[in-house]
């Protein structure tokens, strides 16, 4: 196994090192030697090419501070922490929504997602050709690979609207594949190429019960069907999100919400989709995922950035366990013992970043919670009210609550119900880099970030700029969003 992993590293070395660069411009061909076919075919090497998809999710510029960039502190949940004099590169620019189109964060998550997709192509493309596979795990890698790609896609165009759709392992000499490398397709159609995929990993993905312990962190039917609710929340496809919703089966609400974010609640019963760090040496975390967020100055063991805002702070009411959980006051003793000294820069820092083992290392053992079953529950709720099934969604919403310490919500009309998931939403999923979208999505960032003393402009701060580079290289085939030079 060590010679395969050190042999897809190898080969896939040279295919994605022109990402970051020219983001689109991957310098490949869709084919591999007979060696190297040879060399995977077989069920080891199959599952090693899907593998080097989720390892992708690991990377520095996938998971971490970027991705840390625009979906946190650009929200109303975090500030840029840290000190004064340290921007993070432009992570004060994305904490004040001054961000442009060359800001080092914008290129960075773009470039990051293609790179995972390119590695999703080149899955697709490979792996048929392995027939001394089993053909029931190459059914179940391929329907793998398609969640993911789907995934990407979705982080795409919530970030940047319409961006190009690559479905397959381009050729350098084409001209039609290099128009379709450039080329922004509309939301609409990468929200429908997004579907598809989803609808072939559904057919193709068992339930999460058909994988080993060791294989947990895979893709299952029951994520898929979680990430196509999603992907139809956003869309407003309400019956849609419901149907969807109600076909997420097998997993229910841990009683201790804060047990979720402990290396105890790795793959709980409530976890549908999350990224694995495991921290064991050699070192394969989430790089400095944890790092980057610890709590900063004498006594502390991080960079300090992301740190809660005064505005989240304010949201949780009395009693509700998700603050405790959520957010590090200085001055206070974590769950381990560790005590966090009044002498840290920063009043405030993300829980759900902290690890107890490797408290301080590059690479540590938190995870990232992508889909929850929480999140399921408020979906439904949410599309329910929209339904005009208010007294329906009321019981859902109520769930969440009561597993926070909170009683049943005051709210019944539909207006007051939609405010309260909405609100829900908030305290329950915080620092889960949903809350930019969120805010955008239901229409509430121009008054919520007013609040939090940052101005959204409507008609702009919608989406992230497209990275100026690749304008520069679409050569009028792709378009800048509105607002941005």
């Amino acid at each position: 196994m060590k010679k395969i992993y050190i042999s897809i590293f190898v080969l896939s070395a040279g295919l994605f090192m022109g990402c970051t660069k020219d983001f689109l411009d991957v310098k490949q061909t869709a084919s591999i030697s007979t060696a190297d076919l040879e060399l995977f075919n077989n069920d080891a090497g199959a599952t090693t090419f899907v593998t080097a998809i989720y390892n992708k999710f690991l990377d520095w510029n996938m998971s971490t501070f970027s991705w840390i960039g625009m979906t946190s502190i650009a929200s109303d949940d975090a500030d840029k922490g840290s000190s004064p004099g340290d921007t993070g590169g432009d992570k004060d620019l994305m904490d004040a929504l001054t961000y442009n189109s060359s800001s080092g964060s914008i290129g960075e998550v773009f470039a990051a997602n293609y790179e995972g997709i390119n590695r999703c192509n080149q899955a697709l493309s490979i792996i048929p050709q392995l027939d001394q596979a089993n053909p029931a795990l190459r059914t179940r890698l391929l329907g793998e690979t398609k969640f993911l790609r789907a995934f990407m896609y979705f982080t795409l165009v919530k970030a940047y609207g319409g961006v190009p759709i690559i479905d397959h392992l381009p050729n350098p000499s084409s001209d039609a594949d290099r128009i379709m490398q450039l080329t922004r397709k509309t939301p609409a159609e990468v929200y429908a190429f997004i579907e598809k995929d989803l609808a072939d990993a559904i057919a193709a993905l068992p339930e999460k019960t058909a994988y080993a312990a060791s294989e947990k962190s895979r893709a299952s039917k029951g994520a898929t069907y979680a990430l196509l609710a999603k992907v139809n929340l956003y869309q407003k496809n309400w019956q849609k999100v419901v149907d969807n919703c109600n076909l997420v089966t097998g997993y229910s609400l841990v009683l201790d919400y804060s047990s979720q974010y402990k290396l105890a609640g790795k793959f709980d019963t409530e976890s549908i989709f999350e990224i694995y760090g495991s921290g064991a040496t050699p070192a394969k975390g989430i790089q400095q995922y944890s790092q980057v967020q610890g709590a900063r100055g004498t006594g502390g063991w991080g960079w300090g950035f992301n740190t809660p805002s005064l505005s989240l702070v304010n949201a949780y009411e009395v009693g509700d366990v998700r603050k405790a959980a959520t957010i590090i006051f200085a001055g206070t003793t974590l769950y381990d013992g560790r005590v966090v000294p009044i002498t840290v820069d920063n009043p405030r820092y993300n829980y759900k970043a902290y690890s107890s083992a490797y408290t301080g290392d590059d690479n540590s053992d938190a995870d990232i919670k992508y889909l929850r079953f929480a999140e399921v529950i408020l979906m439904k709720a949410e599309a329910l009210n929209e339904l005009n099934s208010t007294s329906t969604a009321i019981p859902l919403l109520n769930q969440i609550r009561n597993r926070a310490g909170l009683g049943n919500t005051t709210a019944t009309t539909q207006a007051a119900v939609r405010t309260a998931i909405w609100k829900e939403r908030r305290v329950e999923m915080a620092f889960e880099h949903d809350r930019y979208f969120d805010l955008v999505r239901t229409g509430q960032a121009v008054a919520a970030f007013a609040i939090d003393g940052k101005t959204f402009v409507a008609g702009k701060n919608e989406l992230f700029p497209l990275p100026q580079s690749f304008i520069s290289q679409s050569a009028g085939l792709s378009t800048q969003n509105p607002g941005y030079n």
